[in-house]
């Protein structure tokens, strides 16, 4: 008799908790459903974010690297860390070939940090950004001549390197630095060259005259003097500007008697067939 009454009540009591488990199971559906990604750098001290991320550049594992440089700043934004990590994320960025992302991290450190003992890196490290040495590398196997490239990389990677050669002469990045301004110094000459022949072969002998002269007061110790000579005196002859061109035929004897360009017009780049003073590796 007792027995027949409690089944009753124990399907009901079932039936009861059933009813109650589904809007708790649909509660914590919704609850999984919203809420945050479990981040596992949660807690991490800095000394832990910036090894993790040196052991990830190490790796090549850039992107990875730059969210934990990242992560580091934020959460850590004073102290030796933070420091360091702006500079590893500038080169993070630079290594993954984000070269925009790169410029304006090392724009940032200069900013914040003008007298940071690691300033001549990220002046180095900006020169290597603007040269692209990768790309410079390519074009130099591949036969290109840069100086016929838009030269506002090669301004702001000259302007960098002169930042560590002048600034910093006992720098470690000193001497890579000079060898590196030599080549931007003749590129930026070849530069203003390619234009000056440009003007020359099409008649336009004023503005010809203007960019060899830039290059005869910028770029004195270049090889690309001998060629602005001789447009420059080519132009004032074509301009009837007699004395201008005597004055220069003057100095093209005295430092350049033998020179090549007296017994042929000037050349015209594109029919040039031998090697050129950036492809070294026909010399």
């Amino acid at each position: 008799m007792n027995i027949s009454r409690q089944a009753p009540r124990a399907s009901w009591l079932r039936s009861l908790s059933q009813v109650l488990l589904i809007p708790a199971l649909i509660f914590m559906l919704a609850a999984c459903g919203t809420g945050k990604p479990i981040d596992e750098t949660e807690g991490w001290s800095p000394a832990r974010l910036y090894e993790e991320a040196k052991a990830e550049m190490d790796a090549a594992n850039y992107e990875r690297a730059i969210q934990l440089l990242e992560k580091l700043e934020s959460r850590y934004p004073y102290g030796r860390y933070a420091q360091q990590a702006q500079i590893d994320t500038a080169f993070a960025y630079y290594k993954s070939g984000d070269n925009a992302q790169a410029l304006a991290a090392t724009e940032r450190f200069i900013k914040l940090y003008p007298n940071h003992q690691n300033l001549d890196y990220v002046y180095y490290l900006r020169g290597l950004i603007s040269f692209n040495e990768d790309k410079g590398i390519f074009t130099l196997l591949s036969g290109e001549d840069q100086s016929a490239r838009d030269p506002k990389g090669t301004r702001a990677a000259f302007d960098a390197f002169k930042e560590v050669v002048t600034r910093f002469p006992d720098s470690k990045y000193y001497d890579d630095s000079r060898s590196r301004l030599q080549y931007l110094v003749n590129s930026l000459a070849q530069n203003e060259l390619h234009v000056a022949r440009y003007y020359y072969k099409r008649g336009a002998y004023l503005a010809a005259v203007n960019r060899s002269q830039e290059v005869i007061k910028r770029f004195e110790q270049t090889p690309s003097i001998e060629e602005a000579l001789f447009i420059s005196l080519r132009c004032y002859e074509k301009l009837g500007m007699t004395k201008l061109a005597e004055d220069t035929k003057r100095v093209i004897d005295l430092n350049f008697k033998n020179s090549p360009y007296w017994k042929q017009e000037l050349p015209d780049p594109r029919n040039t067939t031998d090697a050129q003073w950036w492809q070294v590796w026909k010399n």
